[in-house]
């Protein structure tokens, strides 16, 4: 059963990213300036997580496909694709950690996600996101399945 989730996803390179924050707070903002990139929308606002394949993949839901919130001008239709595997998540923060020591991690659904904590208004964020999600992708930090194993699996034979 897909999961909804509040927030907006985009796919770099077949990569999904997930944007996540408050209402106004600049998803829609940033993920428009990286479709000025090269990005492609996934869905705005609301996202839907899939699992196939052990892997979560992040979905648009139907009845916003292809459209996006440009705040104080209206809603538009963009290209976009149906759906991405997880590799991303992007939380805002005021003042980002200048160099932080490691990957840092998140849950989403039941899979510890990769997360980048940026000020999403900066000019350079939609730089900062693509170079995080190559960081991502060059160490291997894959989603990892965070349910335990079952309580029959655990049990002593």
């Amino acid at each position: 059963m897909p999961q909804m989730i509040h927030g907006t996803a985009i796919s770099i390179g077949g990569h999904a990213v997930l944007i996540m924050g408050e209402s106004g707070s600049g998803k829609s903002d940033l993920a428009l300036r990286l479709i000025d990139r090269g990005a492609i929308l996934i869905s705005d606002d609301v996202v839907f997580l899939k699992t196939r394949d052990n892997t979560p993949i992040l979905t648009v839901a139907p009845n916003i496909a292809g459209k996006i919130e440009v705040r104080g001008v209206g809603i538009f239709d963009v290209d976009f694709i149906a759906s991405a595997p997880l590799r991303l998540v992007v939380e805002f923060v005021d003042a980002p950690d200048r160099l932080p020591e490691d990957i840092a991690h998140t849950t989403i659904g039941d899979y510890v996600v990769a997360v980048s904590k940026l000020n999403p208004f900066e000019q350079s964020s939609p730089i900062k996101v693509e170079y995080a999600l190559r960081a991502v992708l060059d160490r291997g930090a894959l989603p990892e399945f965070t349910s335990a194993v079952s309580a029959e699996e655990s049990l002593p034979s």
